[in-house]
């Protein structure tokens, strides 16, 4: 049974809800990389990157390095590398079948972040890769995003969350452990807390790059 009675349906219903943008937001839209945006993405250490397969399901996923770790080839093109993960390739397969990508570059403490939208590739080419070499490991493939939309997004979702307000931070014993979801979710591999924990540490310690 749909839980859910209310829904909007069209967007006129929708605009007349929560209204129209302003100006500025109508107008905040680039379609490449200037530099203000050039020096947001080499200050970046994480960003999160959106995909959806050729059936419309969709993936967030983040990506982590030092800042810089992003590669910009030009003023339409960016190459994100992939480093060792666990091998499910979402976001990749994802762009296989769909090449629309979404990204949002994060600097810890500023509130505002920069999104970019684009189509994507997985690119092998070994000068670009060899730029984003890291602790000796160059990697294996990269994302290289052509750029269609770039743009700051406002502040709101950061303040109101308070996600860079070390003092609203959960204390280590209150927050969730990811191991003990992970053996409750797996529960064919018979493998308990512990043993999950234990292959994360290890991964952490040993794959990273």
């Amino acid at each position: 049974m749909q839980p859910f009675q209310h829904s909007i349906q069209t967007v006129e219903e929708l605009e007349k809800l929560v209204g129209t943008p302003s100006k500025l937001a109508s107008n905040k839209v680039i379609d490449f990389i200037d530099e203000n945006c050039k020096e947001f993405i080499a200050l970046s250490p994480f960003l999160t990157l959106a995909t959806s397969a050729g059936n419309g399901t969709c993936d967030v996923s983040p990506r982590g390095d030092q800042p810089g770790f992003v590669y910009i080839h030009d003023q339409k093109h960016l190459v994100i590398p992939e480093r060792p993960g666990n091998k499910r390739v979402d976001s990749m397969r994802n762009i296989l079948e769909n090449p629309h990508i979404g990204i949002i570059f994060m600097i810890p403490g500023t509130r505002e972040t920069l999104r970019i939208n684009g189509t994507a590739r997985l690119i092998q080419d070994e000068d670009i890769l060899k730029k984003m070499k890291a602790k000796g490991h160059t990697p294996s493939l990269g994302i290289a995003v052509e750029v269609e939309e770039c743009f700051i997004h406002c502040a709101k979702a950061f303040i109101r969350s308070e996600l860079w307000n070390p003092n609203s931070w959960l204390k280590e014993d209150e927050r969730p452990k990811p191991a003990k979801m992970m053996a409750a979710h797996a529960k064919g591999l018979n493998m308990d807390e512990q043993k999950v924990q234990s292959s994360l540490d290890n991964s952490y310690s040993n794959r990273l790059y």
